[in-house]
């Protein structure tokens, strides 16, 4: 999605990012195959950081290239959604990452028991009781805060989710602000 963003908000050429992203990626990887569960989990905190970080500093590129009308209308809508949808993958993959230990850490247990979001598998007894949830999971509580801003079906345990679930709220409502203040502007 980043390379469909327009060069003004992109730091550097377009191809950067995935650049970057693709050689940290590789100690993920290598940690991954060699068992090094701690050294995985923190590679992958880094390129998650760093997709983060890109993505909040092109929000900050829009809200500024709305201000200053440097994008044409078409450009800052395609760039909004494009934005949108790259916050609902990006806090996915920090929900997935940071649950109950991370995904590794889920694998090693029979059921999920404890965590930061309490699914609704979590309180049914009988077929449900090795179930754990998966990125999907995930992808489903941060679409659903990113359209109405709060979690759905999953309520919210832990601090550190509240306050991220808070962020990332925030951002999807600059975002989607953005867009009815440009589509109102437009009419």
């Amino acid at each position: 999605m980043y390379l469909a963003l327009p060069s003004t908000l992109t730091i550097g050429p377009s191809w950067l990012p995935l650049v970057l992203i693709a050689l940290l990626m590789i100690p993920v990887l290598v940690f991954h195959r060699q068992g090094k569960e701690n050294l995985n989990q923190a590679a992958s905190y880094v390129v998650l950081g760093v997709i983060t970080c890109w993505m909040l500093y092109s929000l900050a590129l829009l809200i500024i290239g709305m201000a200053h009308h440097t994008e044409s209308p078409k450009m800052l809508l395609l760039s909004a959604g494009l934005l949108w949808v790259s916050n609902i993958l990006v806090f996915a993959s920090w929900y997935w990452r940071l649950d109950a230990g991370g995904p590794n850490a889920r694998d090693r247990r029979e059921k999920h028991e404890d965590g930061a979001f309490l699914f609704p598998q979590m309180t049914m007894d009988g077929e449900h009781d090795t179930w754990s949830p998966g990125f999907i999971d995930y992808l489903f509580l941060a679409f659903n805060t990113s359209t109405a801003f709060s979690p759905t079906d999953a309520p919210v345990l832990s601090r550190w989710a509240k306050l991220m679930m808070m962020i990332q709220a925030s951002i999807s409502l600059a975002t989607l602000a953005l867009l009815a203040a440009r589509a109102v502007n437009i009419l």
